[in-house]
């Protein structure tokens, strides 16, 4: 699988696909401008790769979306507070026929890992929890929802990235945890979803030392042939996490790196570099399958399951006739999630208020960017007077610069990344609004609203609850006891 640099075929693409007989692409936000564009692009695509296209994207929901413009699902964590396998379902089925209408037949998702790490830095609200038994009952609640409107998942990251306070795109983590536990944890979510025949798979670029101290999983020949193949008899396809993601590429090269994920068990390798690192990628599978250092018999496995995914999930022309069904059904399952933490109240309508929030909308490499400034500071405009206060780096944000009047304070957390020790000490709004990762609420010693994201939907939730119409019902699915700062 490799992916693509434009938005619209040209003769350049087209002949690479056709030459090296590649028929799967993963498309990101930078291949998407409008819905006529994008149809337009996955119906050129599946010309040029045939019949047995795959054509994939991230659209687990909350940050991690790709088109912005079909209706925005809550993130893991938001379902996850909702604790409602059935609402799980539709926003599964609800997602999948948004993004089939634009051509795509393959979501990487859901996410099986559990986040029983707050200060993993990638994870977060793309969890559906803590607890094995429960994140594994709405994720896969999630799947099958995908998978009644023709749309196949890829639940990952095998066996597990939850626990980890390393960012895989940037360097290589470790999970140190005896065979026992991550049984008892890790693993649960994907045994569940192997005897769900969940159709695909993807590594983690993590190393597991109780399993394979050597490899990381998506090269370890341990963990995704004897333990993923042979002990738990997994038969959907297997596919890498990316593979210019610095945890592989910087440490073992990508045409070494695929060749060893290749051997080890998986079916398919993510080329999503440079097209120079597809190439480079291409050359090493060739030969190491020319040098029958895999065999044919081997390769012709792979290529089965691949092809039994196609048949069962065939990329094919669809119309798309409720938009206006799923943007209600979106909206009601973000009010579903808000979770309140120290009891916080809003204040009285027309009150004056001053709204402290990061100047610019940062994107943390995996997620999109999130919300703007002044777009939180419209819709409180909606309710209050409202004066806004922004900061570019929060670690010399001083707190005690803000006028010491009547305002009302909230501060509203748009970012991934936890605040240091600076804000930690100091920082003392009156609210705070967490509108992307929820462990912000244990930095700030304040009461919170916690929305596990920051899209339209969540937005509107949150004006919402502000203005009296809802009321936070959700739980976060996390244990936070004794974890605040």
């Amino acid at each position: 699988m490799v992916r693509i640099s434009v938005t619209n075929m040209d003769e350049s693409l087209a002949q690479f696909l056709r030459e090296h007989h590649i028929r799967a692409v993963c498309l990101f936000r930078n291949n998407m401008t409008d819905e006529a564009q994008l149809k337009k692009l996955t119906s050129d695509l599946r010309a040029v790769m045939g019949p047995e296209a795959l054509i994939a994207l991230d659209q687990e929901g909350g940050a991690v979306v790709r088109p912005t413009w079909v209706p925005q699902p809550p993130s893991a964590m938001a379902l996850g507070a909702s604790d409602d396998a059935d609402l799980c379902y539709q926003v599964g089925a609800a997602v999948a026929r948004g993004i089939k209408a634009l051509g795509f037949n393959w979501n990487f998702a859901p996410v099986l890992d559990l986040n029983n790490n707050v200060d993993n830095p990638v994870i977060a609200e793309r969890s559906f929890g803590a607890n094995p038994q429960r994140a594994s009952t709405l994720a896969l609640a999630w799947m099958d929802g995908s998978l009644s409107e023709g749309v196949a998942c890829c639940v990952k990251h095998f066996p597990g990235h939850g626990d980890t306070n390393v960012d895989s795109h940037r360097a290589l983590p470790t999970v140190n945890k005896s065979l026992a536990e991550l049984q008892a944890m890790e693993f649960a979510p994907f045994q569940i979803a192997v005897s769900r025949n969940a159709p695909a798979m993807m590594t983690a670029h993590i190393v597991y030392p109780a399993l394979d101290a050597d490899n990381p999983a998506t090269m370890s020949p341990t963990i995704l042939t004897d333990l993923l193949r042979e002990q738990w008899q997994y038969r959907g396809v297997v596919i890498t996490d990316g593979m210019d993601m610095q945890a592989i590429a910087g440490r073992y090269g990508v045409g070494n790196a695929a060749v060893k994920a290749l051997l080890a068990g998986a079916d398919m390798v993510m080329a999503i570099g440079s097209r120079e690192a597809q190439t480079e990628t291409l050359a090493a599978l060739t030969e190491v399958i020319l040098s029958g250092q895999i065999s044919y018999q081997a390769v012709q496995q792979k290529l089965q399951r691949i092809r039994q995914l196609t048949d069962a999930y065939p990329c094919i022309d669809t119309d798309y006739q409720t938009d206006a069904a799923d943007r209600l059904l979106m909206a009601h399952a973000w009010q579903r999630g808000l979770t309140s933490t120290g009891d916080p109240q809003p204040p009285a309508k027309g009150s004056r208020v001053r709204l402290v929030i990061r100047a610019d909308a940062v994107s943390d490499g995996v997620s999109e960017s999130g919300i703007r400034a002044d777009k939180v500071a419209t819709m409180l405009a909606g309710l209050y007077d409202v004066e806004t206060v922004t900061f570019s780096d929060a670690a010399h944000f001083d707190w005690h610069s803000l006028p010491q009047d009547d305002r009302f304070v909230i501060l509203a957390s748009t970012v991934r990344i936890r605040y240091g020790e600076s804000a930690r000490k100091s920082w003392q709004p009156d609210l705070h609004l967490v509108l992307w990762n929820p462990f912000h609420m244990l930095d700030i010693q304040a009461p919170a609203l916690i929305t596990y994201g920051f899209a339209s939907p969540a937005i509107e939730a949150v004006r919402a609850w502000l203005a009296g119409d809802v009321s936070a019902q959700g739980r976060i699915p996390v244990d936070i006891a004794g974890k605040r700062h």
